[in-house]
């Protein structure tokens, strides 16, 4: 039997840890071990996570982000799958096992996710796999359509979201970049998707699985202003999707998709100068983190083996 780790980065997460760790520990299959990886939190998340047996525990004294959280816990274990999991998301019993199972038949499956619900009483969807546009613009497939069972079919996607995604240990040796898996320029927001690109690129394939329920309740809520979330996830959120595309597209098809990308540069700009200024300062890191960005490029492009009209199959729709 194939032998699965559950980890959980977490940040003041008091008010949702317990639920989504009663439901890690009620799964049908069996788990090897459940890490916590604390980012500094000045909540009690970490007592609440001391009321549970068989956690592993690592407190950081700095916050390292998603990524970097992320890459910690998983350097930690020697499992051959990984379930990357948010601590405001609550699996159905059998969310690992529904995964495990397909990824099993198919060795070639290098991420997985499920069907996860914003909110299951309604039957609002939350996610169920990335996809992405010609633009560059990525998305969560389903976001808030309500569920009439348009996603029940086995599906090839792009990507998964970091929300509940599940990981082959050699799919994560394969790709990863000096030993990140997630990259951690990245910190918060879009290291999915990067993840996603770059497991397409080395010759991984991405699936759904409609039988593997969740419910991801989010700690952004749609109501929530940006004005709201602090500047640097907001410039981040922002940067990242420009670190994907200098880290991952060919420059052939960029240049087939200019126009439409142009379009939205255009818009995008124009919006920012009127709301959100702020988010420009956000081009200092990408011009740091350039040379080395492009390293990691080089990296990718040398052990790339999908053709660019797989890869660029999954690039549909212009907005």
């Amino acid at each position: 039997m194939p032998t699965v780790s559950v980890q959980i980065v977490t940040f003041n997460s008091e008010e949702v840890i317990k639920n989504c760790l009663d439901s890690v520990f009620n799964q049908s299959f069996p788990l090897k071990e459940v890490i916590i990886v604390d980012n500094q939190s000045s909540d009690q998340t970490l007592n609440v996570v001391s009321a549970f047996d068989n956690v592993t525990l690592i407190k950081n004294n700095i916050n390292r982000g998603f990524a970097g959280g992320h890459n910690l816990g998983i350097n930690q274990t020697n499992s051959d799958y990984i379930l990357v999991l948010n601590p405001d998301v609550i699996l159905n019993k059998d969310y690992i096992k529904s995964i495990i199972e397909e990824m099993e038949y198919n060795k070639k499956i290098g991420l997985a996710t499920g069907k996860l619900y914003r909110n299951f009483n309604g039957q609002i969807l939350d996610s169920t796999g990335i996809i992405i546009k010609k633009n560059r613009r990525a998305f969560d497939r389903g976001s808030g359509e309500f569920d009439q069972g348009q996603y029940d079919q086995l599906k090839d996607i792009f990507g998964v979201s970091g929300a509940a995604a599940m990981y082959r240990r050699k799919m994560i040796e394969d790709v990863s970049i000096d030993g990140q898996f997630f990259d951690e320029t990245f910190f918060a927001y879009k290291e999915d998707v990067d993840v996603s690109w770059r497991a397409q690129l080395l010759g991984w394939k991405s699936l759904f699985v409609p039988g593997a329920i969740a419910v991801h309740s989010r700690g952004w809520q749609e109501e929530k202003k940006r004005s709201h979330v602090p500047l640097f996830i907001r410039q981040k959120s922002y940067i990242n999707r420009y670190f994907c595309i200098l880290k991952n597209d060919v420059i052939s098809r960029f240049v087939c998709h200019f126009p439409i990308i142009i379009v939205y540069e255009i818009l995008s700009f124009a919006y920012a100068v009127l709301k959100e200024r702020e988010i420009f300062s956000a081009w200092r890191s990408f011009i740091t983190e350039y040379k080395a960005m492009k390293q990691k490029r080089k990296f990718v492009m040398n052990k790339r083996k999908s053709s660019n009209k797989h890869i660029y199959s999954y690039f549909k729709g212009i907005w």
